[in-house]
C-alpha cells in the first residue's frame, strides 16, 4: 500500500555505548524463551523515504510520565539504523491472527512491505500495520544505549490507538500462542459471608438482691 504522508525527521538521538566486563557469560536464551511476551513489529520511514521494519518481542514500559517504552533491537540492523537516524518509530502490537506477519518481518525479506497492508497517517512515527495489530503507538526516540549485540532504544510515546475486539499474539518457549487459548488463572476465592450476629445474653434480676441470673 502506498504511503500518503511522512513524518519530518528529527535530530539524531544520542547513542551511549555501555562497557562490558570480562566475567563468565551464560547463554540466557533458554531463560528468556521461558518468559512469554507479546509480539510487535517496529516500523519507521528511513531518510531515503523507504519503509523499514522488524519483529520485536523485547519491549517494556519505562515510565508513565513521561510515557516511555524501551525497545531492545539487534545492533546494526537496517531498521535500527533508520530509527536512530530519523528519531521516529511506530510500535505495532500484533493480534493473535497475525503470526504470518510476525514471521515475515522476522525473516528480513526485502519485499515485506509489499506483502502486507499498511498506511502512514499524518504524524505517525512509522507505517501502521492496522490489519495485523490490536494496538499501535507512535513515538520519538529520546536515547539509545548500545550494549553488546543489541541497542536499547528509549521511545517517548505521543499517540496510542487501540483496536477493540482483537486479542494479542503471544510468543514463548520458541512457539506462538493465542491469548484466547491461554489457560485462565483463577482469581482469589470469594470472601466468606459475614457470620450472623449473636445477641448478647440478657441479664434479669434474680430472686436475691444484688445478684442476677442469665436468660438464654
Amino acid at each position: 500500500m502506498t504511503a500518503t504522508s511522512q513524518p519530518s525527521p528529527s535530530a539524531t538521538a544520542p547513542t551511549v555505548r555501555a562497557g562490558l566486563s570480562d566475567a563468565a557469560e551464560a547463554d540466557i536464551r533458554p531463560l528468556m524463551s521461558a518468559f512469554p511476551s507479546g509480539v510487535s513489529v517496529i516500523t519507521t520511514i528511513g531518510t531515503d523515504s523507504e519503509p523499514r521494519g522488524m519483529t520485536c518481542s523485547s519491549l517494556a514500559s519505562v515510565a508513565l510520565s513521561p510515557p516511555t517504552v524501551v525497545l531492545c533491537l539487534r545492533t546494526g540492523s537496517p531498521t535500527v539504523q533508520a530509527v536512530l537516524e530519523t528519531g521516529h518509530v511506530a510500535v505495532n502490537l500484533l493480534h493473535e491472527n497475525a503470526r504470518p506477519v510476525s514471521d515475515l518481518f522476522a525473516s528480513g525479506a526485502p519485499d515485506r512491505f509489499e506483502r502486507v497492508e499498511w498506511r502512514l497517517p499524518l504524524g505517525a512515527g512509522g507505517p501502521h500495520l492496522a490489519g495485523a495489530s490490536h494496538a499501535i503507538a507512535d513515538g520519538e526516540v529520546t536515547q539509545a544505549v548500545e550494549f553488546g549485540d543489541h541497542t536499547a532504544v528509549f521511545v517517548r510515546i505521543s499517540r496510542v490507538s487501540l483496536h477493540d475486539g482483537e486479542e494479542p499474539l503471544l510468543y514463548g518457549k520458541r512457539r506462538y500462542a493465542r491469548w484466547t487459548d491461554a489457560t485462565a488463572v483463577p482469581g482469589p476465592p470469594a470472601a466468606a459471608p459475614p457470620l450472623p450476629e449473636v445477641p448478647a445474653p440478657l441479664a434479669v434480676p434474680s430472686d436475691r438482691e444484688g445478684a442476677a441470673r442469665v436468660r438464654p
